[in-house]
């Protein structure tokens, strides 16, 4: 019978920060000062949907050669250089074949939210996302998982663009949680990150064996395999048993119902519940925590009794 946790639903929200202007009161009896120049507007940046593949990789100026299909209303195909992310450059590939926005900015031509765009990788990944959500359906109201029940199984994309199934960890327990990249909120998802990677190292010092980390991306409209690489780097995370995955937004959005993790979108915003979850090596839920103060020592413990 299930039990009557529910998930947490105290919000906690990732504001951005407003700027205030101050206006200084004018003097009486002052003369009108004279107009001020016109300044010329910056051109807005505009976007357009690319497809194409990868023919060069030019690590030395940080581009990408890519022969791309046409674009409406905008170019010809064509192949041509695009600037690019270092995160994305570090795991393309010549000959891969991507989907991403062309960005034409006054300094060039830039390609961002690359995404890998074979048949094989696709067809994966609609497969998996329908059968989660047929799962959820089925599970109705109890689509939440209690502790002592099964991981529901997924396929995402890695940090490398792979296409990562749930089954891959098995025989390994896992440490999961959710995070997004663009979390400004240092108690949030940055305090979640440096408790995994302190989880990672002290697990390792007491001899914790054939475990894994998985942080998967609570935005993946934005959190593209190139942007979660460029997230570890920057932060020197290890990421021999650490994977970040992001991939269909609905197949995320029922990986949260399943596991509890509250999101919503408030514009540029998100506002999300964390929650900490560990799965044994038979891909049961042995235990989580809520929040992101959790406790490493209690993890690597039960890391080690495993």
């Amino acid at each position: 019978m299930k039990s009557s946790y529910s998930p947490p639903v105290r919000l906690a929200a990732c504001l951005l920060m407003m700027a205030v202007t101050w206006i200084a009161p004018g003097c009486a009896k002052q003369e009108a000062p004279a107009p001020a120049a016109a300044v010329p507007a910056a051109p807005a940046e505009k976007r357009y949907p690319l497809t194409g593949e990868i023919v060069k990789v030019d690590p030395d100026r940080s581009t990408l050669i890519v022969a791309h299909d046409e674009i409406k209303g905008f170019m010809m195909a064509m192949t041509m250089e695009f600037k690019v992310a270092q995160g994305d450059l570090a795991i393309a590939k010549a000959g891969q074949h991507i989907r991403a926005e062309l960005v034409n900015r006054p300094d060039g031509f830039y390609l961002e939210k690359i995404w890998p765009d074979d048949a094989a990788t696709q067809r994966a990944l609609d497969a998996a996302a329908k059968a989660l959500a047929q799962d959820t359906a089925m599970r109705g109201k109890e689509a939440y998982r209690e502790v002592g029940e099964n991981l529901p199984d997924f396929t995402l994309l890695d940090q490398e663009g792979r296409a990562v199934s749930g089954s891959r960890f098995r025989g390994r327990q896992i440490v999961l949680n959710f995070i997004f990249t663009r979390c400004p909120i240092a108690t949030m998802c940055p305090a979640a990150t440096q408790r995994m990677a302190a989880l990672q190292k002290a697990a390792k010092a007491a001899g914790a064996r054939d475990f894994e980390l998985i942080s998967i991306s609570l935005d993946p409209e934005n959190d593209t395999p190139g942007v979660l690489k460029e997230y570890a780097q920057v932060r020197g995370l290890d990421t021999a048993n650490w994977s970040f995955l992001t991939g269909p937004d609905a197949a995320v959005r029922h990986l949260l119902a399943q596991l509890g993790v509250i999101r919503e979108f408030e514009g540029a915003t998100i506002k999300h519940t964390l929650a900490t979850v560990l799965i044994n090596e038979e891909g049961r839920i042995s235990y989580r925590v809520d929040g992101s103060t959790w406790l490493v020592e209690d993890f690597v413990r039960r890391l080690k009794k495993g």
